[in-house]
């Protein structure tokens, strides 16, 4: 039996395998050196041209790994077999993906010159102007880190969900846009369109 190597399962066994092996497998002598750690594991021997198929690292073979190289890997790193695994992804990630009905509101539906009160946990508040295409600037700013002035990208903002600000600026700042999630545990806890 094989799996498709792009599952969204085996990017988080490859993960799972990198903790223990204690670092990211990214030349081929890292495989070679994961080989011999599985090897005096398990004593269960898998040639490092089988891992870097797993890890997309070569471009010979199919796209495919069998279920025991899968076996293998899990039991390196979770001390279970590949469909123990799976099902103890499902038992620890909880549900991934919903459908929700929440009061949102989406920059495509703001005019130029608008103001947002945004807030989430513990106290932060921030009053935010439209200035078009997407982009805010920080006008008022109540224990944040966001500041007066500073910059962002943001496509829409719902109450109860996190909101990831993009090409996130601070005032004066030559450096490269960064991403700043807000809200991230609870949501925003304050979403209001307020006066001109």
């Amino acid at each position: 039996m094989n799996f498709e190597s792009n599952i969204p399962q085996i990017a988080v066994l490859r993960k799972r395998v990198e903790e223990r092996f204690g670092k990211p497998l990214t030349i081929h002598n890292d495989f070679v050196m994961l080989v011999e750690d599985i090897e005096k594991c398990l004593r269960e021997h898998i040639s490092e041209s089988t891992l870097e198929r797993v890890w997309n690292y070569s471009t010979r073979g199919n796209g495919t790994v069998s279920l025991r190289t899968l076996d293998v890997l899990a039991q390196y790193c979770a001390n279970c077999l590949w469909f123990e695994f799976c099902k103890g992804l499902d038992d620890e990630q909880g549900i991934e993906s919903e459908v929700f009905n929440v009061e949102s509101i989406e920059s495509c539906s703001l005019s130029s010159g608008m103001r947002l009160r945004i807030g989430w946990l513990p106290n932060r508040l921030c009053v935010v102007r439209y200035l078009g295409d997407n982009c805010y600037v920080a006008e008022e700013c109540i224990n944040s880190t966001m500041q007066e002035g500073d910059t962002f990208s943001c496509l829409q903002f719902s109450l109860g969900k996190e909101a990831v600000l993009s090409d996130f600026r601070q005032k004066g700042s030559d450096a490269p846009g960064k991403q700043y999630g807000i809200g991230l545990k609870n949501g925003l806890t304050t979403l209001k369109i307020i006066s001109f």
